[in-house]
């Protein structure tokens, strides 16, 4: 199995309070692997691609609010 290379968002904060993903195994397991940054050897989720797209379209158009 390929390993992970994680990759910071890029609406990161200088504080380090994000999240990391693995772009390369997106294509090769059909999901989208998400950790904590803070935790690097904490659990990573793994989302279905459809519904991480879902997610990331409904929040840049604005659909969750604090």
């Amino acid at each position: 199995m390929t390993e992970q290379a994680w990759v910071k968002s890029s609406y990161s904060g200088g504080q380090g309070e994000c999240v990391e993903w693995a772009p390369n195994l997106t294509a090769a397991t059909a999901t989208v692997p998400v950790r904590d940054s803070k935790d690097p050897h904490g659990p990573a989720l793994h989302f279905d691609t459809a519904a991480w797209t879902a997610f990331v379209t409904d929040i840049k158009a604005g659909n969750f609010t604090a």
